[in-house]
């Protein structure tokens, strides 16, 4: 019998509009001649299996709803929300609470990569290389000119808890910090202004089973703005997002090998994309995205094209897996 498998879209935050597009994404890429794909809707306001249209409401007990007089009962979700409240580890606690089992990282390994400013810091611990940082928090007194004699400018400017580049700014003056602060915490209660890495920008998708841990070929970001913005992520020709990416062998080597440490090190789970600078001096993380974007054009669906492989069978392997262990 075909299992339900509910892809569970939408959010609380301004990545509302991407998730809706790695929705459609996964509804192509995922067998649907194995699986029941079933769309489901979360919002502040509303619950929703969303079938043919029509709008279900879901039953949060067990994440049930009911479709012509029948329980339609779930039986395994794959998160696509980019933020808050699939991210941020709520709606994977909320899973492991019910017993659903589910598409990405437990709750506190999620928690902990969504804050940029505690994911970097808890893996410099590990020696793993990061920028140094300063956190704020919304409505602390925000010291410019401190912030600038510590990290240097530019500086970046981003909410510690978000994705696809809403509130980033790339800062070039003391007198610049204060607004992209507040800019950066409407999309966030704490803001991270990071030093300056300058470097090739790559980004690495993997995924590990109970036989195997599967490392995709490297992306490599050229975005035609000052830094890869959210105008450079969704708009046609502004960035080059080149796979396999063009660096030396032992550099692809040194960067697969370091995102597989940092997969073990988190404790993580499902397929997830870790970012990095690279110059000639080290390899610098940048963010642990624990649901990627996966959208036709998104990194993680090139890089499955450019490793030879067949999407239906990575989703398979990835959602049977965890099945596999969940029972």
């Amino acid at each position: 019998m075909k299992k339900n498998v509910a892809i569970v879209y939408g959010g609380y935050s301004s990545e509302v509009v991407v998730s809706e597009k790695s929705m459609a994404g996964l509804m192509t890429f995922i067998d649907a001649e194995k699986y029941n794909l079933i769309p489901v809707l979360v919002t502040r306001d509303e619950w929703s299996a969303v079938v043919d249209g029509t709008h279900y409401p879901i039953d949060r007990s067990d994440f049930s709803f009911s479709r012509g007089g029948s329980k339609v009962g779930i039986d395994f979700a794959y998160i696509t929300i980019h933020g808050a409240p699939g991210e941020n580890g709520q709606l994977p606690g909320y899973f492991e609470m019910i017993g659903l089992p589910h598409s990405t990282c437990p709750s506190l390994v999620s928690a902990m990569t969504f804050d940029k400013y505690v994911c970097n810091n808890y893996l410099r611990g590990f020696g793993i290389s990061v920028a140094d940082s300063v956190l704020v928090r919304k409505g602390e007194a925000v010291d410019a000119r401190a912030i600038a004699d510590r990290l240097g400018l530019p500086c970046f400017v981003k909410p510690a808890a978000g994705g696809s580049s809403f509130g980033v700014s790339k800062v070039k003056t003391v007198e610049g910090i204060g607004p992209a602060v507040a800019k950066a915490a409407a999309e966030s209660d704490e803001v991270i202004i990071e030093s300056l890495l300058e470097g090739t920008e790559l980004t690495c998708g993997l995924y590990r089973t109970a036989g195997r841990t599967v490392v995709f070929p490297l992306t490599e970001v050229v975005s035609g703005n000052e830094f890869f913005d959210t105008e450079a992520k969704y708009t046609p020709g502004v960035a080059q997002e080149i796979t396999p990416a063009r660096v030396p062998d032992a550099v692809r080597d040194k960067v697969q090998a370091i995102a597989r440490r940092v997969y073990d090190i988190m404790g993580m789970s499902g397929i997830v994309r870790i970012d990095f600078i690279v110059n000639s001096e080290s390899v610098n993380l940048l963010e642990v995205n624990t649901t990627p974007g996966m959208t036709v054009t998104s990194f993680i669906p090139q890089q499955i094209r450019a490793n030879g492989m067949d999407y239906k069978d990575v989703f398979s392997e990835v959602i049977d897996d965890i099945l596999s262990r969940t029972k």
